[in-house]
């Protein structure tokens, strides 16, 4: 067992990777959490981290596979899976993504004075997703030593930041395990996501007239304009309790003196309610449309779906398995609907019982981003107490 480091120092050094007496940690190793945080994963650079869980996982005898995900993902390289036999036939399996949203600069860990980890600079810290991955790297440790009562599956998905194309790009019928639990919920342990929206992104090109804006204004139709317009009009923000929709992003012109004749639009909406998402998008299409149409411009709109929404039945073995552990450690069961999407939606919708943890970061995706230490060290409880203390039946 490792000691824990010291308050306030650089978080580095032969300190334990989770930092908890009781832990099954060697002596000798770094902190491996540290280590992944400053490894740089944003998306479609992911070989580095990938190649650090890979070398950790074979280190302790265990076999990586490693799909063919990266070429149609953009991916640095494909998701990487491990099994751990264990003395049932029954198999449970957990999931984190090797990637990070983009960040400018190198990652630098500090342990606070109240055993927190953040990011030293302006960087995100890159607990979202390692902290579930540095985890699953001591479940390994922990159960490679002697079969578990479950084999245990390690699924790293890559890409998932940009749309969870990894998860998308997995082949399902490769696992063995129906019932997994994604650690990859941003907010206190004890939290379940049990609903999840369906999430539709439009992306809509508005084709004008361009003219000189001071000499002869009247002879061009402006893109921007038309797009504005639509904009002004469109339902947006939190439509209601179940839905939400956004105009992100918005593209065009060439100069201040030129009427605009291009400019594209991009803009999301996500509801619980099926068939919402694409009911308000469809508006949005509307809006763009009317607008054109009105100021002499052409449009051209493209709505898809970015991943389907859920809703975690009752008797879902996952959620029984999950409420169980939860109370037993001590914590209190909470069922939310967080209005993110993660690799869970696309497992579920790919027929395996897929259950979203929430994992103890907070602030993901900004220079805020934290995790305590000590939540590290609960979520790899937890996760035992799903191994040992459950016995799914897949």
């Amino acid at each position: 067992m490792l000691p824990w480091p010291p308050p306030g120092k650089r978080a580095s050094g032969p300190e334990a990777a989770l930092g908890r007496p009781g832990l099954d940690v060697d002596r000798s190793d770094v902190n491996l959490f540290v280590e992944l945080c400053e490894t740089a994963s944003p998306t479609g650079d992911e070989a580095a981290v990938g190649a650090i869980v890979t070398q950790r996982l074979e280190a302790l005898g265990l076999s990586v596979s490693e799909d063919d995900a990266a070429a149609p993902t953009g991916a640095g390289c494909g998701n990487l899976l491990a099994r751990i036999e264990g003395r049932t036939d029954s198999w449970i399996g957990f999931c984190s993504h090797l990637d990070t949203v983009p960040h400018t600069g190198p990652i630098e860990v500090l342990l606070d004075g109240e055993g927190v980890y953040r990011s030293a600079g302006e960087t995100i810290l890159g607990a979202d997703n390692k902290a579930a991955v540095v985890v699953m790297l001591e479940l390994a440790r922990r159960y490679a030593k002697e079969p578990p009562p479950v084999g245990i599956e390690l699924l790293f998905t890559v890409a998932e930041e940009q749309g969870l194309l990894g998860a998308f790009a997995l082949d399902a019928s490769t696992l063995s395990s129906n019932l997994f639990f994604v650690l990859d919920l941003a907010s206190d342990i004890g939290q379940i996501a049990t609903v999840s929206p369906t999430h539709g992104q439009l992306r809509a090109v508005v084709t004008g007239v361009e003219a000189h804006a001071g000499l002869a204004p009247e002879k061009g139709a402006s893109a921007i304009e038309a797009a504005a317009r639509a904009i002004a009009t469109m339902p947006l923000g939190r439509i209601d309790e179940d839905t939400t929709a956004n105009i992100g992003l918005i593209e065009g012109g060439t100069s201040g003196n030129v009427v605009p004749g291009r400019c594209e639009v991009f803009g999301e909406a996500r509801s619980t309610v099926e068939g919402r998402s694409a009911e308000v998008l469809g508006k949005m299409a509307e809006a763009l449309m009317a607008e054109a149409s009105e100021i002499g411009c052409e449009v051209e709109v493209e709505i898809k779906e970015v991943f389907a929404g859920y809703t975690v039945p009752d008797d879902s073995k996952a959620l029984t398995a999950a409420e169980a552990v939860l109370a037993a450690r001590g914590h209190e069961p909470s069922r939310v609907s967080p209005g993110g999407g993660s690799d869970a939606n696309v497992l579920r919708a790919k027929g395996l019982d897929a259950l979203l943890l929430a994992n103890g970061t907070y602030d993901n995706h900004t220079a805020d981003e934290s995790v305590p230490r000590e939540n590290l060290a609960e979520m790899f409880e937890i996760c035992c107490g799903l191994i040992e203390e459950v016995e799914p039946t897949c």
